[in-house]
């Protein structure tokens, strides 16, 4: 059965009280959440992204009316979850959505990866390593704690600093 009838079943299935039901379309709709939280969140926020779509899905199915409004809802609640963790992340007022709205507006995709790139130059190597390792290469705290040889606490501190100096240099 093709992936778009598995999830129509799935949501028909959820939509009648299926607990099992909403977990197969919960892992059904995992890739689509992931590729549209890649294309508007920030790198670093799509593992978080994803997570909290699932659990927000998972809480409040029930508030969908129609079958055919599951992915429109499903896409604007990943859009939503981006936006909120972009402003967490760039200590933007959470209740401040024009401000949010007008810097998002300066910058196009092309030019939030040229500034991303400059502000990942512009790091002390110490800094600009565990920030790719963590973010890029997606490894634990763990992993990069005992890659470069610190304590995980000391670790977690390095990449605490260098997102700071990051965000200092895109805010500038």
């Amino acid at each position: 059965m093709p992936i778009d009838e598995q999830r129509q079943a799935a949501i028909e299935a959820a939509r009648s009280g299926d607990p099992v039901a909403l977990e197969r379309l919960l892992r059904l709709c995992q890739p689509d959440i992931r590729r549209y939280a890649q294309r508007n969140c920030f790198i670093s926020d799509i593992d978080d992204a994803v997570q909290e779509v699932l659990l927000i899905v998972a809480r409040k199915f029930e508030s969908v009316r129609a079958v055919a409004a599951f992915s429109g809802w499903l896409f604007s609640i990943v859009r939503h979850e981006c936006r909120r963790l972009g402003r967490k992340a760039f200590n933007f007022d959470p209740y401040n959505e024009e401000e949010v709205d007008r810097w998002l507006e300066r910058h196009d995709t092309d030019s939030l990866r040229r500034e991303l790139v400059d502000a990942l130059e512009s790091l002390p190597s110490h800094y600009r390593d565990v920030l790719l390792l963590r973010d890029f290469e997606e490894l634990s705290i763990g992993e990069i704690a005992e890659s470069i040889g610190l304590s995980a606490s000391a670790t977690k501190s390095r990449l605490h600093r260098a997102r700071t100096l990051a965000r200092e240099y895109l805010l500038a």
